[in-house]
């Protein structure tokens, strides 16, 4: 049992946090990791990419070779289609769909858009606007994961949650709540833009 994923996104939008509960979560399950170093700018406005490896055996590498990565995980659309040339043939792409335009010349968001649905197995939902509605708006990246939850396999959602719950345990329980709530907000329209391919 292993899960190769690549974590993508710009400065401020919040991968690390992604990376870390992920981290908790496989932790937590006795599973083993490794993490590459972060890659890129890391304050907010430069772009971010991280490999995390999870597995029940012995982990070699932190690096994934070129088209092997289970899963793309990105909070920003450019971003993530960066990353494509990693992705093995039945991975999966999860994204968030409003790009971070921090560089002069950022292509039109409907070709990059495009490219992305190209993918077979891809999930393009806006974070932004739901992290608004369930009156949460800085959780964005938790709903990114919860997107991505259901193709993670190697930790269960409950691991997940919990790890959510831990790794804001400090912030206080309303925090908790809402990243609790981003994170299945993003899980169910995962799931239900799932079913209506079927």
């Amino acid at each position: 049992m292993k899960k190769d994923i690549i974590l993508s996104g710009v400065g401020g939008q919040g991968i690390l946090t992604i990376t870390s509960v992920i981290g908790l979560a496989a932790m937590k399950s006795g599973l083993r990791l490794k993490q590459s170093e972060v890659h890129g700018m890391s304050q907010r406005g430069g772009d971010v990419q991280s490999h995390l490896r999870i597995s029940d055996g012995t982990i070699f590498s932190d690096l994934i070779p070129m088209g092997e990565c289970d899963i793309i995980i990105s909070v920003e659309p450019m971003e993530a289609l960066r990353y494509i040339p990693w992705l093995s043939k039945n991975g999966w792409v999860i994204t968030n769909a409003v790009p971070f335009e921090n560089i002069s010349g950022y292509p039109p968001i409907s070709d990059i858009i495009s490219e992305l649905e190209k993918i077979d197995n891809h999930i393009i939902i806006d974070a932004g606007e739901v992290a608004s509605r369930i009156n949460s708006p800085l959780s964005g990246n938790i709903v990114v994961l919860g997107a991505a939850s259901p193709y993670l396999e190697v930790v269960s959602s409950s691991s997940l949650e919990d790890a959510i719950r831990l790794f804001f345990s400090t912030k206080g329980e309303d925090i908790v709540e809402k990243n609790i709530l981003a994170f299945n907000e993003g899980k169910r329209i995962s799931e239900a833009i799932i079913r209506s391919k079927k």
